[in-house]
C-alpha cells in the first residue's frame, strides 16, 4: 500500500469561461506551484470547471421567483427521475445516472439568473483532458472529475468522482482474506471517490482552486471510469427504503384543519397527489375518479349553496339556530380558508347495470370504495410533500345540491371535500403506533 500520499492545491486567478483551454489553465496552475507533472500523478478537476469550459450554463426558469425553488425546478426538468423530494430539496437521478441533491445543479459563482449543469459525459471529459495533457507534457497522468455530493444517513458533503480516466475507480478485494484469513465477499473500495475527497481537503468553494494534484498514489487495479462507481438502478435501494418506508409514508397522513393562507400549494404537488390517486384499484379496469379544483368564486358559491341546504336539514332535526351557525362556522374555518379545495367524485357511468337492486347497490359500493382508496393515496402523497389535508364528508350529504351547483351529470357521486394547504402550525407530531388488537380478528 501507499506509504505517503501528497495532495497539493493548484489555485488559479483565471475565471473560466465557455471555450477556455482547460489543459492550459491547469498547466499554468501547476507551473505557478513550481511543480511539473510526472507519470503516475492524478489530477483532480472540479466538475464546475469542466462544465464552465464545456458551456453547460443554462437559464433558471424565469417564471419561478424564488431562486432556490427555481434551481429545484430546473433539476426536475433535467432529471431522469425523482428519487426523493421535500420542501427544501429535490433529489434526482441525473441523465448521467448520478443521484444528487437538486440534480447537482450549481448556481454559485455564476451570473444571476443562470445555473451550471453537470458535465454531460464526465468520463469523456476526463479522457479528453488526460489526452491533451499527455500531448503537451509527454507524461501519463490520471484525471478525476470531482463534484460535491451529500450522502444518505450522513451529515455534510464530500467530493466524489464523476469522471475517471487513466486511474483506478475501484479496488476489488473480493476473494482475498482479512487478517484472520476469512475470505472477503463484498469489499470494493471506492478509490476514486477517496481521492476526490482527499483533494477537497485542500480547497474551498471560495478559494479559486479548481485543481488538485495527488502524488504517490499506487494503482489499486486497472484504469476505471466514473461509470464504474454508479450503482446499477436494479440494485439501488435508496428510493425504496424497505417496507417500513411505506408504513411511515402512510402514517404521515394526518387530518389538519389550520392552514397558512399565504403559502400557495405548488401545482406539481397537487398533480403528484392526483397521479397517486389514479393508482387506486377500480372495478372493471375503469378510471372512475374525478377531482375538481375549485376557483375562489366557484368555491364560495358551492359552500353558500351547501350551507343553505345544511341549515334546512339541521332545522328539520330540531337544532337551535345558534348551534347550526356554530357548526357551519367550524366548517367554513377550514373549507373557505384553505389555499386549495378539491372536490373528489367517482363516476358511475362505466358501472354495470343489473336488473335487481341488490347487485346495483353492490356495484355502486365497489365504485365508492375505489374512490376511498384514491382519496387515501392523494392525502398520503400530499403529506409526504409536507402539505396538510383535511377530508370533510359534507358533499356526500347533499349530492344533488353539489351536482346542480357545479353542473355535473347524475352519474358523478361526490366523496366529500379535501382542504389542502401548508400547515399553519408546522409539521404535525408523529402519530403514535395504532393498536390493531380489536381491528385484526381471526374467525
Amino acid at each position: 500500500m501507499t506509504a505517503t500520499l501528497t495532495v497539493v492545491p493548484l489555485p488559479t486567478d483565471h475565471r473560466l469561461r465557455p471555450g477556455d483551454d482547460l489543459a492550459g489553465v491547469l498547466l499554468a496552475a501547476v507551473a505557478d506551484a513550481q511543480l511539473t507533472l510526472a507519470d503516475g500523478d492524478v489530477v483532480c478537476v472540479a466538475s464546475k470547471a469542466v462544465s464552465l469550459v464545456e458551456g453547460e450554463l443554462v437559464d433558471l426558469p424565469p417564471e419561478v421567483e424564488d431562486p432556490r425553488e427555481a434551481r429545484r425546478e430546473l433539476a426536475r426538468r433535467h432529471a431522469d427521475g425523482i428519487v426523493a423530494e421535500s420542501p427544501w430539496v429535490v433529489i434526482t437521478r441525473t441523465p448521467q445516472g448520478f443521484v444528487a441533491a437538486n440534480g447537482g445543479i450549481d448556481a454559485s459563482n455564476v451570473d444571476d439568473g443562470r445555473a451550471l449543469l453537470l458535465p454531460r459525459d464526465p468520463d469523456a471529459s476526463a479522457a479528453r483532458l488526460r489526452a491533451e495533457l499527455a500531448t503537451r507534457t509527454g507524461v501519463e497522468v490520471g484525471v478525476i472529475v470531482t463534484d460535491t455530493f451529500g450522502r444518505p444517513w450522513r451529515v455534510g458533503q464530500t467530493d466524489v468522482a464523476l469522471g475517471v480516466a487513466g486511474t483506478a475507480a475501484l479496488r476489488d478485494e473480493r476473494g482475498t482474506g482479512d487478517l484472520d484469513g476469512r475470505p472477503l465477499e463484498v469489499t470494493e473500495a471506492a478509490v476514486a471517490d477517496a481521492v476526490a475527497g482527499a483533494a477537497d481537503l485542500v480547497r474551498t468553494k471560495a478559494s479559486g482552486t479548481p485543481f488538485a494534484l495527488v502524488r504517490g498514489l499506487e494503482q489499486a487495479g486497472p484504469p476505471g471510469t466514473g461509470r464504474d462507481l454508479v450503482r446499477p438502478l436494479t440494485e439501488d435501494l435508496f428510493p425504496v427504503g424497505g417496507p417500513t418506508a411505506a408504513e411511515r409514508a402512510v402514517e404521515q397522513r394526518r387530518t389538519l384543519r389550520r392552514f397558512d393562507p399565504d403559502r400557495p400549494v405548488p401545482e406539481r404537488i397537487l398533480a403528484a397527489g392526483v397521479r397517486a390517486a389514479a393508482t387506486a384499484p377500480a372495478p372493471h379496469g375503469t378510471r372512475p375518479w374525478r377531482f375538481l379544483r375549485l376557483r375562489r368564486h366557484t368555491r364560495d358559491a358551492l359552500l353558500d349553496a351547501m350551507a343553505t341546504r345544511w341549515r334546512t336539514d339541521l332545522s328539520a332535526d330540531g337544532l337551535a339556530e345558534e348551534r347550526i351557525e356554530r357548526r357551519i362556522a367550524r366548517s367554513d374555518a377550514v373549507l373557505r380558508v384553505a389555499p386549495e379545495l378539491l372536490v373528489p367524485f367517482v363516476s358511475l357511468e362505466d358501472g354495470h347495470d343489473y336488473p335487481d337492486q341488490r347487485r346495483r347497490t353492490g356495484e355502486r359500493d365497489l365504485f365508492m370504495l375505489s374512490g376511498g382508496a384514491a382519496l387515501q393515496n392523494l392525502q398520503v402523497v400530499l403529506a409526504a410533500h409536507g402539505i396538510g389535508a383535511a377530508w370533510i364528508s359534507s358533499t356526500a350529504f347533499c349530492p344533488d345540491t353539489v351536482r346542480a351547483q357545479l353542473e355535473l351529470p347524475a352519474t358523478w357521486q361526490p366523496l366529500g371535500m379535501v382542504a389542502v394547504g401548508h400547515p399553519a402550525d408546522g409539521p404535525p407530531p408523529p402519530r403514535g403506533r395504532v393498536p390493531v388488537d380489536d381491528l385484526l380478528q381471526l374467525r
